[in-house]
């Protein structure tokens, strides 16, 4: 199934449940309503902004669905900024109103006259009238209420003595459909439907991706002529539907919109998911709750993050789906697509489509290969949690992430592939970078060892706790490392900056280079240990040292290539958490 085919299922579900938007008609932000008396007399400016905030913020309404404009004058119908509803905006320096003067509100009057010229509704007459006699003039405007505040916001009418809106009217949606139809391209094979029908000639705007224009970007445009073929225009060369690009373009604005629960991000890719209602719409539904718990798990802390706890812990133990979520249909086919920004337009990082129960065998197969002793995270981790440790100190935000990388990671978890191997990078050039080797940071390393391992493509696997028994050079020499760091705190009490701070990029990458000088260092902090009271903590020293060279068949290695350098990082954390775990040991033993 193609991703606009999705989409338009998704609609026709939204559709079926209720709260779908109908055709032509769009949730948009608005802040007041202009009363009008049935003559057409302004008598009264309500404020429905959305007052449940820190700040009052626009309320979302459905209306009309808005036209495409960039510089061009395109009005709304029955509703608009103050600029066109209105005709005046405010002054940028002064902050008062002031005329409009591009002929926005000329083309708003002009069009409702035409559209509503035949109508004999008493709503859509006192538009109609308002605007035959209203003035963009800024005293007169100064007269109404929140005058001010009202400038440049979206504005719709209301009747006076009724509840409803004008653009609620049956008969206005009826007028508006009829406009639509005359809208349309000429007739076409919608290579989304495969029904004839008038092609899109431009479709709507998609608005909630992050890093795209806040104005909305398009999935689909056409706008230079590289672009076109056999002098077809626009739209014209894909065909679209008026239906099918409404339907898509819904779907994905209403996934979109701000804590919806049908999307999330991960570094520069904006991801939306959803379920095919073909099992029923409560299958859908709990396959998306369970995909959202899986893909970016509530803190652990928080009364939600209780809730799901026993369920994460049932996922990372393998238990099966009708477990975890008893309501959730394991052949529920599931779709997940990831958008990025690209100019005006958006770009498709992914789309992936399986079943819901493979796609919960692939996100708990990824939080194995993280597993970690001591445990990384307190919790099962987001996914975006991943991505953050590539960020420097005091920027962990989504702008300081490589762009694509959120994309290649969430494809290589959904598919079972491998993980990108750019992550592994970036990961070890942060390690060296700030000298922070943590426990999440080396799960990432190790679990793209051990896929890489499982997929046949490294020879080794790798452990998720200290394996004595692992004679892989890098991995022995990652332990070395930290026990001679160990001998030096030992040797040297309250060491500013240890041979990790020093050493340990250079250490990883090149270990001829630097291994004979830690070598020579830590026989002198021996020698210092010995002359002291703890001969028997030098000798304990020394037998570490040398068991780990033991491993060894020949001379340090002159360089280390990426996936060894992983290794590295991951036998130094396993010594530090085998040492740090003896210590408590022995604090026990000693309180004992």
């Amino acid at each position: 199934m193609t991703v606009l085919q999705a989409l338009v299922g998704y609609y026709d579900r939204l559709l079926e449940s209720g709260p779908a938007l109908h055709y032509g008609y769009s949730s948009q932000g608005v802040s007041y309503a202009v009363v009008l008396s049935p003559e057409g007399e302004a008598l009264d400016v309500m404020d429905v902004r959305d007052t449940t905030g820190k700040s009052p913020r626009p309320s979302r309404i459905l209306v009309p669905g808005p036209v495409n404009r960039s510089v061009n004058i395109a009005p709304n119908f029955l509703w608009d900024k103050t600029a066109y509803s209105l005709g005046l905006i405010r002054d940028e320096e002064t902050g008062e109103p002031t005329p409009a003067h591009r002929g926005e509100h000329h083309a708003f009057k002009q069009l409702h006259l035409n559209l509503l010229a035949a109508t004999d509704d008493k709503g859509l007459r006192a538009l109609a009238s308002f605007l035959s006699t209203w003035h963009p003039d800024p005293q007169h405007f100064s007269r109404l209420p929140h005058a001010r505040d009202m400038l440049d916001a979206n504005v719709v009418f209301r009747l006076d003595g009724e509840r409803g809106y004008i653009h609620e009217r049956i008969v206005g949606r009826q007028i508006w459909q009829d406009h639509l139809a005359t809208q349309g391209g000429a007739e076409a094979l919608c290579l989304v439907t495969g029904e004839l029908a008038p092609a899109k000639r431009l479709h709507p705007k998609i608005k909630g991706v992050r890093g795209a224009q806040s104005s909305g970007a398009s999935l689909i445009s056409f706008n230079l002529d590289a672009f076109e073929s056999f002098g077809r225009k626009q739209g014209d060369n894909a065909p679209v539907s008026e239906r099918a690009a409404f339907a898509y373009t819904t779907a994905l604005n209403t996934m979109l919109t701000p804590n919806d629960g049908n999307n999330m991000r991960i570094g520069d890719t904006t991801i939306v998911y959803w379920a095919e209602a073909s099992l029923g719409d409560a299958a859908a539904s709990a396959a998306e709750s369970i995909f959202s718990i899986l893909a970016d798990p509530p803190p652990t802390n928080s009364a939600e993050g209780a809730k799901v706890r026993d369920k994460l812990a049932a996922v990372s133990e393998g238990r099966p789906i009708e477990e975890v979520q008893p309501d959730v249909r394991e052949d529920t086919r599931f779709f997940v697509l990831g958008l990025a920004p690209n100019a005006s337009r958006l770009s498709v990082r992914f789309w992936y489509e399986n079943r819901i129960g493979e796609i919960y065998s692939r996100i708990a197969e990824h939080w194995k290969d993280l597993r970690l002793q001591p445990p990384a995270w307190a919790g099962a981790p987001a996914l975006w949690t991943l991505l953050i440790e590539t960020a420097p100190p005091g920027k962990r935000r989504a702008d300081n992430i490589p762009p694509m990388m959120g994309g290649a990671l969430i494809r290589a978890i959904l598919t079972g592939g491998r993980y990108p191997h750019s992550l592994l990078a970036a990961i070890i050039a942060r390690m060296r970078a700030d000298k922070d080797i943590n426990g999440r940071r080396v799960a990432i390393c190790k679990a793209i060892l051990a896929r890489d391992h499982r997929l046949g493509y490294e020879k080794e696997d790798v452990s998720m706790s200290l394996n004595p028994d692992d004679t892989n050079a890098a991995y022995r020499l990652g332990r070395l490392f930290a026990v001679y760091e160990n001998l030096q705190r030992a040797a040297l009490p309250g060491v500013n900056a240890t041979i990790k701070d020093r050493y340990f990029g250079a250490a990883s990458a090149t270990p001829a280079s630097v291994f004979p000088l830690l070598e020579r260092n830590s026989a002198n902090h021996l020698a210092s240990l010995r002359k002291g009271d703890k001969a028997g903590l030098a000798h304990w020293f020394d037998q570490q040292i040398d068991s780990i060279l033991s491993g060894f068949d020949t001379a340090f290695p002159r360089s280390l290539r990426l996936q060894e350098q992983g290794r590295f990082a991951i036998g130094y954390h396993h010594q530090r958490a085998y040492k740090r775990m003896a210590d408590k040991s022995s604090q026990t033993d000693d309180n004992t």
